[in-house]
């Protein structure tokens, strides 16, 4: 598929793939006059690649550890870097868990019209 498609299939913009492209993360084959064609599994791999950036991976963190995705296989470093990636989005999600419960904390102080009011 050309890049136009693949833009519209994953919901990322042209340059988004151009730049993934870059980074080493995502492959295309060039036709003679210099287009690129991408497999019909590379939505997947946008996919994948747009879930690892909200995680918080940096292309260099991902454009390491895709090779052994696409492997299927891992190493004893890489399972590492796999674990402190998840250890850190674990202590994000309790991070903003605690921000979540006083948030709902302040809501229910200023359930009370009388309690607050709100200005613009």
């Amino acid at each position: 598929m050309r890049i136009g498609e693949l833009a519209t299939r994953s919901g990322v913009s042209v340059r988004a793939l151009r730049y993934y492209e870059e980074q080493g993360l995502l492959e295309a084959n060039r036709s003679g006059s210099g287009q690129r064609h991408y497999r019909e599994s590379a939505a997947d791999r946008v996919q994948l690649i747009q879930m690892l950036y909200a995680a918080g991976l940096t292309s260099r963190t991902i454009a390491d550890l895709l090779p052994c995705v696409d492997a299927q296989v891992s190493t004893p470093e890489s399972r590492a870097r796999l674990t402190a990636e998840r250890n850190r989005i674990d202590e994000q999600i309790a991070a903003l868990t605690r921000t979540r419960d006083r948030l709902d904390a302040v809501i229910a102080l200023t359930e009370d019209p009388a309690g607050c009011t709100y200005r613009d």
